[in-house]
C-alpha cells in the first residue's frame, strides 16, 4: 500500500472526487429540469435547468484543475482525468470510466487501485521516520 506525502493531498484528492461525481449527475439533473420544463411550457424551470447547465460547466474546469493535481503516489499519473495513456491489464471500470472508479474507492473504501499502474494506494499520510510534527529544542 502506498501512501500519500500530506494531509492537503489526500483532501484535494476527496474533492476532486466529489466533484467528479457533480460532473456525471449535473448534467442527467439539469436535461431532467429541462425537459419538465418544457412539458410544462414553463420558462422559470427552464431558466433554473439552464442555471444547472452553467454550473455543470464550472464544475467541470474546477474538477479538471483538481484532477491534473490528484495523481498516483506511485507513478505520479492523474488518476481522477483520462489522460489517454495506457492502461493496466486488469483495471476496471465503473459505467465506462477509470476515473469514476477511482472516485468511488477514494469516497467509500479510502484506498483505490491505480488504473494505470495498478498500485493500491490508501488514503493515509506516509509516516517519516525520524520526523516529528512537535519537534522541540
Amino acid at each position: 500500500m502506498h501512501r500519500f506525502h500530506s494531509r492537503s493531498t489526500i483532501l484535494r484528492f476527496r474533492f476532486a472526487a466529489y466533484l467528479l461525481f457533480l460532473k456525471f449527475l449535473l448534467p442527467v439533473v439539469a436535461l431532467g429540469v429541462l425537459t419538465c420544463g418544457l412539458l410544462a411550457n414553463d420558462t422559470g424551470i427552464m431558466v433554473i435547468a439552464l442555471g444547472l447547465g452553467v454550473l455543470a460547466l464550472l464544475v467541470g474546469i474546477l474538477q479538471y484543475l483538481l484532477a491534473t493535481r490528484s495523481r498516483c503516489p506511485l507513478c505520479l499519473t492523474p488518476v481522477l482525468m483520462n489522460k489517454g495513456c495506457s492502461k493496466h491489464r486488469n483495471a476496471r471500470t465503473v459505467l465506462g470510466s477509470h476515473s469514476l472508479r477511482v472516485a468511488l474507492a477514494v469516497t467509500f473504501r479510502d484506498s483505490f487501485n491505480c488504473p494505470y499502474c495498478h498500485e493500491s494506494s490508501v488514503m493515509e499520510v506516509r509516516h517519516r521516520p525520524g520526523y516529528q510534527e512537535n519537534h522541540r529544542d
